[in-house]
């Protein structure tokens, strides 16, 4: 791959630094933005970038590669906001301390929960806001056809057969490609085990550390009781950790083996984790010997910029990371990943073959075509507009019929939260329910320490009706909002 050599300022004495990024043959299939971020991450995993090493100002750097200032200020700042580079007025643009190089991978090698809160659909109910599914009318059902006929006439006679209990090897690669140019994750094919959604994956988790002896799982004060349950039915203990302006309050992380976190959009109150924190999670799991399990279940549905990157970039080896293609696709098809840390494969694999239930051959070589021939990426560019569309007219309609209430968490995702006054979340859903409009509150998603309050809040799944639904959805949330000055 073709590289370019960028001269930086030296931090003393005026000598000159050279910075060499493999970054130019990447651009005919990726934008500028993302094959610089590319090639910084890959400078630092294996060490040419070391911590505390400054890095060029925007501006020179721009000009030594050929490309515009903003191009390059823009891929600073979501390093920075991924937690690879620090910036500091005075001290300019650094590489992380926590940054450490990765070792190069090795070549080769009862009860289900509901894996979001979806309440029983009450006779008479005519819309939905419930969180968690996406806009199921608009799933690619041509394109989806087509994917599964190239994948049927191009699949192996084995592919009929038990196979690898990781997952089909054409879908692991796939994912190991889309999961580093989409969403920065240090991944290869030998250590993606593909999995029948993310509760199936959490079971495996849960299973895999009782049995290493972690008895304590740390979760967020916020999230999907049903996880909770089922890391307690594994003989898991989930203390829960509290949230502020900056996120999950992760440096409160004592003794637990083990935690559990949303950091890209932070599930339900939407979030992101701040730099110092992702950093500092790490931190803790390199000091103690504790994992980071990395939901990423709607990373792909950023709006006000691009997406903050996987926080299993920062240290492959002690983050698990969990996706699937319920949010992007539908969870009807029951299908998702988890991109493991070396030491974990064998464990996780062999948990698996005592629970062999995993999505067909044929559903998975079908979602590697899907990826591999780009319409994954179409639809997913196609979703983001229209719900992007769609959350900016539930914010102005908000804020015409109801201006005292605050929309949070609307920089990603498929969901708002609607922050109500103290009291009145229970009256405002049971008003809903009167008329015919399924919701869910802040209440029903609350695991908080002892001694924290719970916010009183609506979480609006505004991706959830269809086109056709979409209005009168809104417009019946609209006349149950409480009206104050």
């Amino acid at each position: 791959m073709a590289g370019t050599r960028a001269n930086s300022p030296a931090d003393d004495g005026g000598l000159g630094a050279d910075l060499h990024l493999d970054h130019v043959g990447l651009r005919g299939r990726h934008g500028l933005r993302d094959s610089l971020m590319a090639a910084l991450r890959e400078a630092v995993r294996t060490g040419r970038l070391q911590p505390g090493a400054r890095l060029p100002p925007s501006r020179t750097l721009a000009t030594d590669l050929g490309i515009a200032r903003n191009t390059v200020a823009e891929a600073y700042a979501e390093l920075v906001a991924e937690g690879w580079l620090t910036a500091r007025q005075g001290s300019g643009t650094r590489v992380a301390p926590r940054a450490e190089p990765g070792r190069p991978p090795k070549a080769g090698s009862e009860r289900v929960p509901l894996a979001r809160p979806t309440p029983i659909r009450a006779p008479g109910t005519r819309y939905s806001l419930l969180p968690g599914n996406p806009d199921l009318s608009s799933f690619p059902r041509a394109h989806w056809l087509a994917a599964a006929r190239r994948a049927l006439t191009a699949a192996p006679h084995e592919a009929l057969g038990y196979g690898d209990a990781r997952g089909r090897v054409e879908l692991r690669t796939a994912l190991a490609g889309y999961l580093a140019r989409a969403r920065g994750v240090h991944a290869t094919p030998d250590r993606i085990v593909v999995c029948a959604g993310f509760v199936h994956a959490l079971r495996l988790i849960g299973a895999v550390l009782h049995g290493r002896g972690v008895r304590t799982v740390a979760v967020e004060a916020y999230g999907v009781p049903q996880y909770y349950d089922l890391l307690t039915d594994a003989g898991l203990r989930t203390p829960a950790l509290p949230l502020d302006d900056h996120g999950t309050r992760t440096e409160e992380l004592t003794d637990a083996g083990a935690v559990l976190l949303t950091p890209a959009h932070q599930y339900p109150t939407g979030g992101a984790l701040s730099p110092d924190r992702r950093a500092g999670v790490v931190d803790w799991a390199r000091a103690t010997g504790g994992l980071v399990l990395e939901d990423d279940y709607d990373g792909e549905f950023r709006y006000d910029r691009q997406p903050v990157g996987a926080l299993q970039g920062l240290d492959p080896e002690r983050v698990v990371y969990f996706g699937t293609a319920s949010k992007s696709l539908a969870p009807g098809l029951r299908l998702g990943w988890m991109v493991l840390p070396r030491s974990l494969t064998r464990e996780v694999i062999a948990a698996k073959g005592h629970v062999d239930w995993a999505p067909g051959s044929f559903d998975q070589l079908t979602l590697a075509e899907f990826l591999t021939s780009g319409d994954y990426d179409r639809h997913v560019r196609a979703m983001r507009l229209r719900y992007r569309r769609r959350r900016d007219q539930l914010v102005a309609a908000v804020a015409e019929r109801a201006p005292g209430i605050r929309v949070s968490g609307i920089a990603a995702g498929l969901h708002a939260v609607l922050d109500l006054p103290p009291g009145t979340e229970r009256p405002v859903i049971a008003a809903a329910a009167k008329a015919g409009l399924a919701l869910n509150g802040l209440g029903d998603f609350a695991h908080p320490s002892p001694g924290e309050p719970c916010r009183d809040g609506l979480v609006v799944g505004y991706a959830t009706p269809s086109d056709s639904a979409w209005s009168g959805a809104l417009a019946a949330l609209c006349e149950v909002l409480p009206r104050f000055p």
